[in-house]
């Protein structure tokens, strides 16, 4: 199962909770960027761009815990950056699962042989592992030779000791929908528990513009994709809907970047995790003093490629909980394609 009976059920009810108290501003997933740094120059991401003095910081395991607390998300993913470059990582993670929070940890993989007997499976612990393709695809992405192997291994090591594993794929221009497919069965072949999937987006700091994708190609591959898939046993870690919004089937859906709000070493980014458009010191001032109908398709050019998760998940899950019946339908086929 690609997410744990126990985080449905929690998720539920929380989503249940904000939904009676009339709240329509509250988040899913928290973004913890402990820190920037990575051991990876990746051609889509524009974090290690940062100046020294910032990509030296860290946040500590106090604010990290303080982040979590104030903002009251029931999930946290923790990107970077290369999260395990932080010393204190396993410390963040498990006074976080002591809160209940389920941890999703990013990595690239390369240095989980060595830290990974500072970890203990837990049910609320996965391991993300960072792979955008097969390995000539997923090398040339990240600008090193050998990154797929050592996510590979990583993974295998991981799901060998007893721990959660998901896989985060984006995916670029250039790759086909076959290409893809065969990927998501390899995946499959891993065991891995569950792949998390993005069409790249062209936010401002990303270095290699060349290598995004438009909406028009983001649903067309996605449909290809999906179609090929039909009678597969793909366990991906989104909701039916956002499967469906991805292969062009609800086209009126809205960005909801409230729904994951993220908190770096600048402090809590207005207004997602995607665009800079300032930084806040606190959680409170990032959801009171943002203007939140000024972003998302239609409202801010920046935005009018973006289907990522991060904005639309939240989207998807809010209607799938008023629509219970035909999400049940799009999970049993798997996703509807026009």
């Amino acid at each position: 199962m690609a997410i744990p009976a126990i985080q449905v059920a929690r998720l539920g009810k929380y989503i249940l909770t904000q939904t009676l108290k009339g709240n329509k501003h509250y988040p899913l997933v928290l973004m913890l960027e402990p820190l920037f740094q990575c051991n990876l120059r990746c051609k889509g991401c524009g974090k290690v761009n940062q100046p020294p003095e910032i990509l030296n910081k860290r946040l500590s395991v106090q604010e990290c815990i303080d982040a979590v607390e104030e903002c009251g998300a029931p999930i946290v993913s923790i990107p970077g950056g290369e999260p395990l470059l932080h010393p204190e990582i396993p410390t963040i993670v498990s006074e976080l699962i002591k809160r209940k929070k389920f941890v999703y940890l990013c990595t690239n993989g390369i240095l989980m042989p060595e830290r990974i007997h500072e970890f203990k499976p837990s049910p609320y612990l996965t391991f993300n592992l960072h792979l955008d393709g097969p390995a000539e695809v997923h090398d040339k992405v990240v600008c090193k030779q050998g990154v797929f192997d050592s996510a590979v291994r990583a993974i295998k090591l991981l799901k060998s000791k007893g721990f959660r594993v998901n896989t985060n794929t984006t995916l670029f221009g250039g790759q086909t929908a076959e290409k893809a497919a065969e990927f998501f069965d390899f995946l499959m072949d891993l065991k891995v528990d569950g792949m998390t999937l993005s069409s790249a987006f062209s936010y401002e700091a990303a270095e290699d513009q060349d290598a995004f994708l438009t909406r028009p190609q983001s649903e067309k591959l996605f449909r290809e994709i999906f179609t090929i898939g039909k009678n597969k046993n793909w366990d991906f870690s989104h909701s039916s809907f956002y499967l469906d919004f991805l292969a062009g089937n609800q086209p009126n859906y809205k960005c909801s970047p409230w729904g994951n709000p993220c908190r770096s070493v600048h402090g809590w980014q207005r207004p997602c995790y995607l665009l800079e458009d300032g930084f806040v010191s606190s959680y409170k001032e990032l959801m009171e003093d943002t203007d939140w109908d000024k972003f998302g398709v239609g409202n801010d050019p920046r935005c009018a490629n973006c289907m990522v998760h991060c904005g639309f998940e939240p989207t998807a899950v809010a209607d799938s909980v008023k629509r219970p019946i035909k999400g049940a339908m799009l999970a049993l086929k798997g996703v509807s394609v026009k």
